[in-house]
């Protein structure tokens, strides 16, 4: 899948990745025509352990999810590696897990999301990350973007733009500036001549390479068993899921 996704790419279209929560959203996804599965950290905070995302996941725990819904799709899946962990050893857990590609982020971590001070690290320690991450991936076709949060922390764009800048020259094959809108898109395409990924945003994203739609899935089953609990809806009406997931062409299995 990764090749795919470089197809994806080379259209000049912005490619939709809603972001799936388990095996069964990502298949949905793709079922409903989607070309491509997103997993980040906040969907895998909530569906996997139940707590908020706060940059405290482990690499290991975020490769599982991953893997997981790579396995379910066959269309490419972008995965969220964070900081970057050790950039080696992360790209090649990824790349095992069957993603298409990754983002690295500058940001530190722990906190994040939360109102404790939001740090970043050095752009030059970054870019050095990045051009590890690089450097380690076996498969020449998986792709690497990288992310910084320099806008969203402290709404310097110019920093931002600075520091994907040296991303983009250590090796990133797209660049992610967090949280920008329109116009803040179209001054990082007009200072950097890589494809750019965002999460979406109010207004039109012209431009945009790839746009995460992160918290797709999990909001909306959340929100649809709290409203199914709430009005006390605790009938197991299994037929649409059982036909979906071809339950009785599965061998082994017998109906309840």
């Amino acid at each position: 899948m990764t090749a795919n996704l470089r197809f994806l790419l080379s259209r000049g279209r912005t490619v939709p990745a809603p972001g799936a929560s388990d095996a069964l959203s990502a298949r949905l996804i793709e079922a409903h025509g989607y070309e491509c599965v997103y997993i980040g950290s906040y969907a895998t905070a909530a569906s996997r352990f139940g707590i908020t995302d706060t940059g405290l996941l482990s690499l290991e725990s975020l490769v599982a999810q991953a893997k997981t819904i790579a396995g379910a799709v066959r269309v490419p899946v972008i995965a969220d590696a964070e900081g970057g962990f050790d950039p080696e050893k992360a790209v090649a857990a990824f790349e095992d897990a069957g993603v298409a590609a990754i983002h690295i982020e500058d940001h530190l971590g722990a906190g994040k999301h939360t109102s404790a001070p939001q740090k970043l690290r050095s752009a030059k320690e970054s870019a050095e990350r990045i051009r590890a991450a690089v450097a380690a991936r076996r498969n020449p076709e998986f792709l690497i973007a990288a992310r910084s949060d320099a806008f969203w922390v402290h709404r310097d764009l110019d920093d931002c733009i600075a520091r994907l800048e040296l991303y983009a020259e250590a090796g990133a094959d797209l660049v992610f500036p967090t949280l920008v809108g329109p116009a803040e898109l179209a001054e990082v395409r007009r200072r950097i001549a890589k494809p750019i990924m965002v999460v979406d945003a109010p207004g039109k994203l012209e431009g945009a390479a790839i746009v995460l739609y992160y918290a797709f899935s999990i909001t909306r089953q959340f929100a649809a068993l709290q409203r199914a609990l709430a009005a006390g809806e605790l009938s197991s009406d299994t037929q649409p899921l059982e036909d979906f997931l071809g339950y009785k062409d599965a061998p082994g299995r017998d109906r309840k």
